[in-house]
């Protein structure tokens, strides 16, 4: 006989067979039964079915859909996408089309937006998580009408720029320029006026956030990488570089690195990869030269020696 389920759900921990307690139990959702999968014994039946009511298929022509439900709910869109779909009425799809072009303004912005926010995250290689706080940021903006006189494509760039800093993924301006069709001064100009709306702040960027990232670009080792990364701090700590950015220190500390290994880099390489100017790190490399030897980590033993390092 056939044991009846309680109310509560139950799970295949709290049943098993009588006569085979630890044989495998199969699950029939046809028939909606729980079978011993030794002796056949009905252990449970009237099984729900969680599968979906209906079966699609993606080459399928035909113009009903027999779905009950529609696109899962998106916070992020205005009334959270609980709006009314036009369906096909006898082969008349015009209202449906209509329906379609004309969602509401507020609508109309985010997804426009969102979908720029996309395509620049995936020319980037960003992760979601990353998509998912920029698009956070940008709604709240565009909700609180911080930026007014401001593009959409400006202020979704330095979200962008901002969520990388946050997601400890950080890029530099020159890298959402490339893929933003906005000048990098004007993404500058909004990052600066969201943090100001937001009440937010963003740690500052330093050489080791883009080292691990530029060094693997150039197919470094992860000993370059390192060496890369204390030749940096030790500058930025001794002040060597005074007025340059980040990345010129980087691009000079990446330079270096690579002539004392095996692996050389000329100026040029790092440049294409970092994004700044030969002249730039030769500039760089120039102040940190004379501390060389002091950069270099303790005890780090490569091919040619800091103090062998070839001038400018």
């Amino acid at each position: 006989m056939a044991a009846k389920p309680s109310s509560k759900s139950y799970s295949f921990e709290q049943i098993k067979c009588r006569d085979h307690p630890n044989a495998d139990l199969i699950e029939d959702y046809r028939a909606g039964d729980v079978v011993c999968g030794q002796c056949g014994l009905v252990i449970g039946d009237r099984v729900v079915d969680v599968g979906s009511e209906w079966r699609t298929f993606s080459n399928e022509k035909a113009q009903s859909d027999p779905s009950r439900v529609g696109n899962a709910e998106n916070p992020l869109m205005d009334g959270h996408d609980l709006s009314t779909v036009i369906g096909t009425v006898r082969g008349d799809d015009t209202l449906r089309k209509l329906s379609a072009r004309h969602p509401s303004g507020a609508d109309r912005a985010l997804t426009s937006a969102f979908r720029e926010i996309s395509n620049m995250s995936g020319r980037l290689y960003l992760t979601q998580s990353i998509v998912n706080r920029c698009n956070t940021l940008f709604k709240q903006v565009h909700q609180e009408k911080h930026l007014k006189g401001r593009t959409n494509d400006a202020i979704a760039s330095a979200c962008l720029f901002i969520a990388c800093r946050q997601e400890s993924s950080a890029r530099t301006f020159k890298e959402i320029c490339s893929v933003s069709k906005v000048s990098k001064k004007e993404i500058g100009r909004c990052f600066k006026l969201i943090l100001r709306a937001l009440e937010t702040t963003v740690d500052p960027a330093g050489a080791g956030d883009f080292m691990n990232r530029f060094c693997s670009n150039l197919g470094l080792s992860l000993r370059i990488q390192k060496a890369a990364i204390h030749i940096a701090e030790k500058a930025n700590r001794l002040d060597l570089c005074p007025g340059k950015v980040y990345t010129s220190v980087a691009a000079a500390a990446i330079y270096m690195a690579s002539q004392a290994s095996e692996t050389k880099k000329t100026q040029k390489e790092v440049g294409d990869v970092v994004g700044v100017a030969d002249v730039t790190i030769r500039a760089a490399y120039r102040s940190m030269y004379p501390k060389r030897e002091e950069l270099f980590p303790e005890g780090a033993e490569f091919p040619t020696a800091p103090k062998n390092l070839p001038p400018v």
